[in-house]
């Protein structure tokens, strides 16, 4: 079976979070499918102001866990809604579903189903920011660095849109495969070992897309991560500065693989001023 094809047992999908009460002002408009293929992992959820004056710049939030499992309910992004954002969440395919680079063509036609209906939720499609954790931050640095590589792109609809995000941020994700040390969870989502199969874990890793044109990456990793090493994301940010690419990376002192360090108040305003550099102010330039 191809990496693109969908074959999935209802049973493995787990039971969904429930959503969390809404802030106040906030609506959802959940369950959007983005690739009109029936497959339930293939929709998204859209946080939206209830009064909008003016089309959102966008945050796409991607979910982790370890590619097989984690769902778009919760998350950190939603609070960015009541911040002048409208925030999506997605689903994507588990590997148990299809390997690489399924997942990395969904993610890419979330993006392109913002934009093709941008005008439908009043969104910015040309302001759009891709933030992910763990296996979702993996996702998003791959979202940022490969736009318009073919074998990456897929073909899930509204072809004639863009998948470029126009920044990331990238909480502690896995960027080399081939450095990344054996797990499971890994061997499924590259359908093989990565030491046996060089090539496609080259081909999954955002260390070796790594350019110029990439957008900027806000990178957070804690020195404590006990599940993916921190030079990880160190490694990372240090080739990304060198590509010439605007690069910023927050050492969590202390930090595990996630958790609340992540998530305090001086962490999210750090967040929000990179957002609105990117995202807001660039509209006025």
């Amino acid at each position: 079976m191809s990496a693109s094809q969908s074959s999935f047992n209802p049973q493995e999908l787990g039971s969904t979070p429930a959503h969390r009460p809404l802030p106040p002002g906030i609506m959802r408009v959940a369950d959007c499918e983005y690739v009109n293929d029936g497959h339930p992992r293939h929709r998204l959820d859209l946080y939206l102001p209830e009064k909008v004056t003016q089309p959102l710049p966008v945050i796409l939030w991607v979910h982790g866990g370890g590619w097989i499992t984690g769902d778009k309910a919760g998350g950190p992004a939603i609070q960015f809604a009541t911040k002048g954002y409208a925030v999506a969440a997605m689903n994507y395919r588990y590997s148990q579903h299809a390997t690489f680079p399924a997942q990395i063509h969904d993610g890419k036609a979330a993006v392109r189903w913002l934009r093709a209906n941008a005008d439908s939720y009043s969104l910015d499609a040309n302001h759009i920011a891709a933030w992910g954790a763990s296996a979702g931050g993996h996702l998003v640095a791959m979202l940022g660095l490969t736009a318009g590589h073919e074998a990456l792109e897929g073909d899930l609809g509204n072809g004639e849109q863009s998948s470029a995000v126009q920044a990331v941020v990238d909480w502690f994700g896995p960027t080399d495969f081939l450095t990344l040390g054996p797990r499971e969870t890994r061997t499924q989502f590259l359908g093989g070992d990565a030491i046996e199969n060089p090539e496609k874990a080259n081909a999954a890793s955002p260390m070796r897309f790594i350019s110029n044109q990439a957008p900027p990456f806000y990178i957070a990793h804690g020195d404590e991560d006990p599940l993916v090493a921190y030079s990880q994301s160190s490694t990372f940010a240090e080739a990304l500065e060198k590509a010439g690419v605007e690069t910023t990376f927050v050492t969590i002192v202390g930090g595990k693989h996630g958790g609340s360090k992540f998530s305090r108040a001086d962490q999210i305003a750090r967040l929000e001023a990179f957002f609105n550099k990117h995202l807001k102010s660039s509209r006025l330039e």
